[in-house]
């Protein structure tokens, strides 16, 4: 699809209600996209949503409410994005909720108790008129929702799991009216298996129903770091070391009124409602929740923070840049949300599995039902078995196989700093056997430091001197390089000296005059080595500079430029981030290749390189090139396949990102990279990747084992309730906890941790 077709589309997000299997996924789907103007409709059991894409005007939000509603579902437009009361626990009464689960239990315990002491030779039971009474109620008050459902499902030519147990039940019932009605006989009956069986389906809807909701913890803690209200400073009030703030100085408003531009107070201990800047003081912020970095960090003036982050002890005024939906933690909850409700590959083919799945346990039940009936010329056995088998065979675990893994696996990933957008990857993860780096910014910090500063007469002038001179001539500059001279002087607490006469000269640098000092009144240029090739003294700055050079270094020389002659030479650098040698190792560990890209000189990248125990290093590398050494490194001359994935975190990182087989940018690069990666990580720390990488095996792992069991449950009890080894009320039990052990075993997600926690 064009990009201009995509902007000529809307995008609508429905809360279903009523879904209980796999096959009323495909269906509600199957209906969405029958409908002119849709372009697309996904449709996520676990998450209970469905994400609809309409031409824009070809159809209405109510329009698509009504047709789910009228193909037997609820729906209804979903709650906004950091809204607090989104995914809220259902009411105690609710078509899932404990409340029928606790009646149906209460009404159906006379019937199926008696069963608990005939092996101890008690065979006692209710007459055939009070169990009728008990399992009433059970059937056709607490069951409806199976009938009602069943029935909307026939009149769409579908079926789904509450079509199953509604068939089955009724035969249940009915055949235990048809005799006790012919028959005096109460033992004969089988009203406890029509009841039990639906106490076992809804004990399997709660239970399902609390682990969705476990499974979505990351969402709802996300959400409820979110304040409601925030304190909005007065337009004219000025703010210094000796201003305090009292409640006539700030009005508290609702968040949704806050703008960007206002100054909002925080207090110690609150919540920070808005990303922006620190306006005025200073404190240590938990941003945990957020990022994953488990400990405090130090803001200050001009600190960036994020809204949600937890204040510590100081009180800050900040400077609203980004609001609502606009801020990092909406931007974070639509990602973990998105992530949620789509599909991983490998649930478009079980979605296919589970359309034809309910039509064919129908047809093996009817078949089952004749069979028992010819061997052993008897009704009821030949009913009971095939409601066994329609009971036992209700898809439920293996519709929610996969999309439970994936919200347990997202979910626990966000808690620390790792946001998975794109399911895919968790497919592709455990197959990577390479990883590209980008260099700066990934591997490294991203800015330079000025590394050393060799005088060229150290009798003359001390360094200090030289770093004060040479860091006033930068004053004002914005140039990285200027900003390392100027980091460095205030690190030994120097004062930059103030020039006059400051001009930068393109191509070359830049000079002035220090107005005090040992070079008062003399002019001072700075430039780099290649501008000094026709200078006299040459030769002996090239010497100076050659062991920085081998280094990978950038270095520039400081001059006096009334009688050329060289004052220092500086070197600069970009610093490796403290765990990026420790990320290679445990790669390197894995059998993973490294490999990193880098548009320096060959030295520098080089050396880097050698010195995290990088496999491959490509220099001098331009953006457009990464993406082809991407694919080359997919496909190697070995014949092999090879799985990439890429790290980066800046704008011409986006193309190779793309174009790799998992894509992880850094937050504290660029949104574009962001946006082209399926995997950001929250902090700037390269351990991320290989907690990413582990996470996305574990989830994958939990997936392939949910589908593992969900289909030999299917495969080993079909049968055996067919052979009449599993009665009606075993078969209930069986499927209930069929769904119950998928869903936990994903929920053993929520137990994983970062290596490095």
């Amino acid at each position: 699809m064009s990009a201009k077709e995509l902007t000529n589309s809307e995008f609508f997000t429905l809360d279903i209600g009523g879904m209980t299997c796999a096959s009323c996924v495909s269906r509600i789907e199957k209906a969405l996209n029958k409908i002119p103007g849709v372009e697309a409709a996904s449709v996520n059991l676990a998450t209970e949503q469905a994400k609809i894409r309409v031409k824009t005007g070809s159809i209405s939000l109510t329009d698509l409410i009504n047709l789910v509603k009228k193909i037997g579902y609820e729906a209804q437009a979903s709650a906004v994005r950091g809204n607090p009361d989104h995914n809220i626990a259902k009411s105690f009464w609710a078509p899932d909720g404990l409340g029928r689960v606790i009646l149906s239990f209460l009404l159906s315990a006379p019937l199926f108790l008696p069963m608990l002491f005939m092996p101890f030779g008690i065979h006692w039971s209710l007459s055939g008129w009070w169990q009728l009474a008990l399992a009433t109620p059970v059937q056709f008050v607490l069951g409806w929702r199976f009938y009602q459902a069943g029935y909307k499902s026939l009149l769409a030519g579908a079926g789904n799991m509450d079509l199953l147990v509604a068939l089955g039940t009724s035969a249940a019932y009915g055949l235990s009216l048809y005799l006790l009605l012919t028959s005096s006989h109460a033992h004969e009956l089988y009203f406890e298996g029509s009841a039990v069986i639906i106490c076992m389906v809804l004990l399997g809807k709660w239970l399902e129903a609390r682990a969705k909701q476990q499974t979505s913890e990351a969402i709802r803690a996300l959400q409820k770091l979110w304040p409601e209200h925030a304190k909005v400073l007065d337009v004219g009030l000025e703010l210094n070391g000796n201003t305090a703030v009292s409640a006539e100085h700030y009005r508290d408003l609702p968040l949704e009124q806050v703008l960007p531009g206002d100054k909002v107070l925080v207090l110690p201990g609150e919540r920070i409602p808005v990303d922006g800047n620190i306006n005025f003081g200073s404190s240590h912020v938990d941003e945990s929740l957020l990022t994953g970095e488990s400990e405090p960090v130090k803001k200050v003036i001009d600190s960036k923070v994020i809204g949600g982050a937890l204040n510590g002890e100081g009180v800050l005024v900040v400077m609203a840049e980004a609001v609502g939906v606009e801020s990092v933690l909406s931007k974070i909850i639509s990602l973990v949300e998105d992530a949620q409700t789509q599909k991983a590959p490998i649930q478009k083919l079980v979605d296919q599995v589970s359309a034809i799945f309910v039509p064919t346990v129908i047809v093996l039940a009817i078949l089952t039902g004749i069979g028992n009936w010819l061997y052993f010329d008897s009704t009821a056995i030949a009913i009971l078995r095939a409601v066994s088998v329609l009971v036992i065979a209700c898809p439920c675990a293996l519709g929610l196989a996969t999309p439970a893994a994936i919200m347990a696996g997202t979910g626990v990933a966000a808690r620390f700093g790792i946001l998975i957008k794109d399911p895919q990857v968790l497919e592709l993860a455990h197959k990577i056997d390479i990883v590209a780096f980008d260099k700066t910014g990934t591997l490294t910090m991203g800015k330079p430091r000025m590394l050393a500063l060799l005088p060229f007469d150290e009798s003359s002038v001390n360094i200090d001197q030289i770093l004060a001179a040479t860091a006033g001539l930068q004053l004002g500059s914005e140039h990285p390089l200027a900003k390392a001279l100027i980091d460095a002087a205030k690190e030994k607490t120097l004062s930059p000296m103030m020039t006059t006469a400051s001009k930068a000269l393109p191509g070359i640098g830049i000079e002035g005059i220090p107005s005090a000092g040992p070079f008062a009144g003399f002019t001072l240029r700075l430039q780099s080595v290649a501008s000094l090739k026709d200078a006299l003294a040459y030769p002996l700055i090239l010497e100076k500079a050659q062991s920085c050079f081998d280094q990978g270094q950038t270095v520039s020389i400081l001059m006096n430029a009334m009688t050329e002659t060289p004052i220092a030479a500086i070197a600069f650098g970009d610093e490796l981030k403290p765990n990026s040698q420790e990320v290679i190792n445990a790669l390197n560990t894995l059998g993973i290749r490294t490999v990193m890209l880098s548009g320096d000189n060959v030295a520098a990248a080089n050396r880097v390189g050698k010195t995290i125990g990088i496999n491959e290093v490509f220099a001098q590398v331009l953006p457009i090139n990464k993406a082809e050494i991407i694919q080359k490194l997919q496909s190697a001359p070995d014949g092999k396949k090879h799985y990439v994935a890429m790290v980066g975190d800046g704008v011409n990182d986006a193309p190779a990102l793309v174009i790799a087989d998992v894509g992880m940018a850094m937050s504290t690069g660029t949104d574009v990279a962001m946006q082209a990666a399926g995997i950001t990580l929250m902090r700037g720390d390269p351990t991320l990747v290989g907690d990413a990488i582990d996470i996305s095996q574990k989830t994958w792992n939990k997936i392939r084992q949910n589908l593992f069991w969900a289909f030999a449950f299917n495969t080993i009890g079909i049968p055996l309730a067919a052979l009449g080894y599993l009665s009606p009320m075993l078969a209930g039990s069986a499927m209930a906890l069929s769904s119950f052990c998928v869903l936990s075993n994903a929920l053993l997600l929520k137990r994983w941790r970062p290596r490095h926690h």
